[in-house]
């Protein structure tokens, strides 16, 4: 008993302790981007927002009528009305799936991989820092 007990503690604080090291970075990719006005996170993802909210310098908004950057989990939760916002995704595949997302933070071998698709972000007029340079690709692959 006393083993399932520390077994669950830890999955339960490796757990917390990934959804902080995903809001790192996905705070410092944010401060690394420039969308023209001030940025306004909305996401999909309760615990991203409760860690936002807590840490970050950011606006958090309820509502992603009001936001100037979505960062996006999963692509049922996307409103109709927030499909043309500044779209950062969380899964790799969602890059392909949601053609207006000009980044993605994901997982791969225990590993963040950040990916910004250099064409959207012109398109989107999104300016990145010299920061960033070095996760741009051309293309989803």
């Amino acid at each position: 008993m006393k083993f399932l007990i520390l077994s669950i503690l830890s999955a339960l604080l490796l757990s917390a302790s990934d959804i902080s090291q995903q809001v790192r970075i996905l705070e410092k990719v944010v401060s690394e981007i420039s969308l023209g006005e001030e940025i306004k996170i909305w996401s999909d993802d309760k615990n991203i927002i409760r860690q936002l909210n807590r840490y970050s310098k950011f606006e958090i908004t309820t509502d992603c009528k009001d936001a100037t950057c979505i960062i996006l989990k999963d692509k049922k939760n996307l409103p109709k009305v927030c499909e043309n916002t500044h779209i950062f995704v969380l899964d790799y595949k969602l890059l392909s799936k949601i053609p207006q997302s000009f980044g993605a933070l994901f997982w791969k071998k225990g590993r963040p991989n950040i990916v910004i698709l250099e064409p959207r972000i012109k398109a989107q007029r999104v300016i990145i820092s010299k920061n960033l340079m070095p996760y741009l690709e051309e293309r989803v692959w």
